[in-house]
């Protein structure tokens, strides 16, 4: 028998006794023992679960019990999980998470930690919920170099753009469905002004670099202002509107950033929709590898925590490439000004003409999108430096919408 502990019963947690109840076959035949959840460590207490008789209070009994070899983190938050993770770490027992807010904040120190034990700290389960395209980095592609990644990294955003596409629903209209259906937390916050994602790209772009980003240095957009306007354009573009988080990696930089996308049709990423999650990895030798599947949830994300869980007790975490992370060092993460994107434009106007020429004059280049709605003039620019653009925007009078086109 493999003794596990989970620490944080909730709606994950909850999801880890039930995935491996229902694999138990599977999981004993790639461990080579059943797994028996031995505690679970929560302020609550759960009389009507079957598992009521295993909840602990005191997490220095899991740490002390030298029969728990993995614990299973899912509580959520940097304090005190990083405290209870690091504790677990120098008792010898390896960690594995959901929480992505921790893995992008004290990633590096904890890394560190499980190598120094000699145990392991594995966070598949961080990023794209039951994807496991935090592996499929790591191995399959041990021998390239990632020198992108663009990802729709959060269902609720993509729900309530999806409607807003299919349904020609406004931004308020989506949300306040996505929270009646559960799908968007009562403050959406963390979502949709982009929280979630930044914490993902960071996690992403330090499994290509062993480099962990500040959050103070990856710039981050709200979708609150798009608008059903901006999805009509889009369509007319070929394309559609999506929250993206991306990384342009090089040799010794990279660029990383969270914002919303004109997406063009030729990219699989902009048949992502509903709360489903997509990840594209690019690489010099593989080209672009694309990950696909749904990025939350109880089901999906406690899936991939158990996957972990096998992954260090079957060994074959040990044979894998262990992460090294370290801080970014100053001048590592380019600054998002530096980046140039092609932009569209909408601005309000009685002469659509006159302002596509100033555009024009301004920006280098632009064309005319056509279809665009009486009263309004709706460009797609050349290709601009970002901080050039930002500084032409207060000029153009009349300017209700810029969105920047996915290169």
């Amino acid at each position: 028998m493999k003794y596990i502990a989970i620490i944080g019963f909730g709606v994950v947690g909850g999801g880890i006794t039930e995935v491996i109840e229902q694999n138990k076959a599977a999981v004993k035949r790639l461990v080579g023992d059943e797994i028996y959840v031995k505690y679970i460590l929560d302020l609550r207490e759960f009389p009507d679960s079957p598992y009521g008789d295993r909840v602990v209070h005191d997490v220095n009994i899991i740490a002390d019990d030298p029969e728990i070899s993995v614990v299973c983190e899912t509580m959520g938050g940097v304090n005190p999980a990083f405290d209870f993770s690091m504790l677990m770490l120098k008792n010898k027992k390896s960690v594995v998470t959901s929480n992505k807010e921790l893995v992008a904040k004290r990633g590096v120190e904890l890394l560190s930690a499980a190598r120094q034990a000699g145990v392991q700290y594995l966070f598949e389960a961080s990023v794209g919920g039951g994807i496991p395209e935090i592996r499929g980095m790591r191995t399959s592609l041990a021998g390239d170099t990632v020198s992108g990644i663009d990802g729709i990294m959060n269902g609720t955003t993509n729900y309530i753009l999806t409607r807003m596409k299919k349904d020609g629903a406004s931004f308020d209209e989506a949300l306040s469905e996505a929270q009646r259906l559960g799908y968007a937390e009562k403050d959406p916050t963390a979502d949709v002004d982009g929280f979630d994602a930044q914490r993902k790209i960071m996690i992403l772009t330090a499994v290509a670099t062993d480099m962990m980003a500040d959050e103070g240095d990856v710039y981050r957009e709200t979708m609150r202002n798009i608008t059903p306007l901006d999805m009509d354009a889009a369509a007319r573009f070929g394309g559609t509107v999506k929250l993206l988080g991306s990384a342009r990696i090089g040799e010794d930089s990279a660029s990383v950033f969270v914002c919303p996308f004109f997406v063009p049709s030729d990219c699989p990423l902009s048949f992502v929709d509903d709360v489903y999650n997509g990840i594209r990895v690019m690489s010099p030798v593989t080209a672009d590898v694309m990950f696909y599947g749904r990025g939350a949830g109880r089901m999906p994300t406690a899936g991939a925590v158990v996957a972990d869980v096998v992954s260090v007790l079957s060994g074959i975490a040990e044979k894998e490439r262990s992460a090294k992370w370290e801080y970014a060092p100053d001048g590592y993460i380019t600054p998002f000004e530096e980046n140039s994107f092609s932009y569209y434009l909408r601005i309000r106007t009685e002469s659509p003409e006159e302002c596509a020429e100033a555009v024009r004059l301004a920006f280098g280049g632009a064309e005319i999108l056509q279809g665009s709605p009486e009263g309004f003039a709706e460009l797609i620019t050349d290709e601009i430096n970002e901080k050039d653009a930002r500084s032409l925007f207060p000029s153009l009078e009349g300017l209700e919408s810029h969105i920047r086109i996915m290169k």
